[in-house]
């Protein structure tokens, strides 16, 4: 890196962006947090869905990928990116917020699943058509050589911000259940979203608007030249392959794990969250040496060590019971640990093998396929765990839960994922951007 680059990284300006997308990160993190796994698994529980549809709406997420394709038809200017990002950001609040709102308003028993579905449709298609352009946007006031630290860096924040606001949470949510007030829960839920709302606002309106990219000059970028320089090319095609692995592997099982949690292995919501803070807090201790090492060697590297950790979990989920319940407790661990190393690598690696002019494109079109994918596959999942459930928890004469034979699905998933970054990904020329 060039002086004048190394200047520019290290200016003021950049440095206050990084800050605000350290502190945006964190904001959106609460919101994920209230909007899913146990707080969502009780809200749908309360208003009479059964098991086997939360999994299928917790889902839902990957049908909103499909809409991130629509970035190559709207081909909104760089210039224009900060604008964008805010709008969908906070739609996708306010629609998350009203969620919880739901078991105060009329809504009949047939139709509350397709209420619920089309307010998080409409809350994840909202983030998922911004989410490439604030990747893009935000992460432009990076340092190309500083990507995997940084991750790291804005993740440990958000995970130990994370860790007090959901004890906090889950402790409140507890005491209202306790009072026999579910409602009041809810509504707590509900206007806390909107307050977070408030301050990602303020702090994306912090970040720099512009970002200085040679090739982008205004102009669209033609329909061909994308395709050219995304499914032409065949390092890229490889990435899509692996992320569509991962994404099956996680929703075969991921969407119906949350109640499970409370209805098979009787955890309460605060003792959720503590399990939840102490795999955090082993998320953050190796988050750095994860960025570390994935700057060193490689994105694949580092996403290869962290689906590893990712099967040690699953291996154990295939053997919690009611009677081994402290299995979810070394799978929550391992799960949380493995994200130090996939999470913010699924997205860096793409620097690596596609041109930054296309990066938004490409990130649109891995999302949409694996999401879409891996929407299918909880589909199917769910039909399983149903049939294993009416079954008295029985399938093929031997006594298990249906999320048990989910997570051995899920887990033969994720090891021919890893064989395949091994033997494929690894072998790809790596460009940095």
């Amino acid at each position: 890196m060039d002086t004048v680059d190394k200047n520019k990284f290290d200016s003021r300006e950049y440095k206050r962006s990084r800050v605000m997308y350290i502190a945006q990160s964190t904001f959106e993190y609460f919101v994920t947090i209230l909007a899913g796994d146990v707080f969502l698994a009780k809200l749908l529980t309360h208003m009479g869905i059964s098991d086997a549809m939360i999994g299928i709406i917790s889902s839902l997420v990957n049908v909103a990928f499909l809409f991130q394709l629509l970035t190559m038809v709207l081909n909104v200017n760089p210039r224009k990116h900060k604008s964008v990002t805010i709008l969908g950001q906070m739609i996708s609040m306010a629609m998350y917020a009203s969620l919880f709102m739901l078991p105060f308003l009329p809504v009949s028993d047939g139709a509350k699943p397709f209420v619920v579905m089309g307010v998080m449709l409409t809350a994840q298609i909202s983030i998922q058509l911004v989410s490439p352009y604030l990747f893009r946007w935000a992460n432009s006031f990076v340092s190309p050589r500083r990507r995997g630290r940084f991750s790291a860096v804005r993740e440990i924040v958000s995970l130990v911000s994370g860790i007090i606001f959901t004890l906090t949470a889950g402790a409140i949510v507890d005491h209202f259940e306790g009072l026999d007030n579910i409602r009041g829960a809810f509504l707590f839920i509900a206007i806390s979203i909107l307050v977070i709302a408030v301050l990602n606002f303020i702090s994306l309106s912090y970040i720099k608007r512009d970002f200085e990219v040679k090739e982008d000059k205004g102009e669209k970028v033609p329909f061909g030249d994308i395709m050219k320089n995304t499914f032409g090319n065949k390092s890229f095609r490889n990435v899509i392959i692996m992320t569509t692995l991962v994404s099956i592997s996680r929703y075969f099982s991921l969407g119906f794990i949350a109640t499970f949690k409370t209805v098979d292995l009787l955890y309460s919501v605060t003792a959720i969250q503590v399990i939840n803070m102490v795999a955090n807090a082993g998320r953050i201790l190796v988050s750095v040496p994860f960025g570390k090492y994935s700057d060193k060697t490689s994105f694949a590297d580092g996403l290869r060590l962290g689906y590893i950790l990712e099967s040690v979990g699953l291996l154990a989920l295939v053997f919690t019971t009611n009677s081994t319940r402290w299995g979810i407790i070394v799978y929550s661990i391992f799960y949380n640990m493995s994200f130090a190393g996939t999470n913010q690598n699924s997205f860096n690696i793409t620097y690596s093998y596609v041109d930054q002019k296309y990066f938004v494109y490409a990130m649109a079109i891995k999302t949409a396929i694996s999401g879409s994918l891996g929407f299918s596959t909880a589909l199917v999942a769910g039909k399983i765990l149903s049939y294993i459930q009416a079954n008295g928890n029985v399938f093929m004469g031997i006594p298990m839960y249906g999320q048990q034979f989910l997570s051995f699905v899920s887990l033969i998933i994720m090891i021919v994922n890893i064989l395949f970054i091994h033997f494929v990904i690894k072998k790809q020329e790596i460009r940095i951007q």
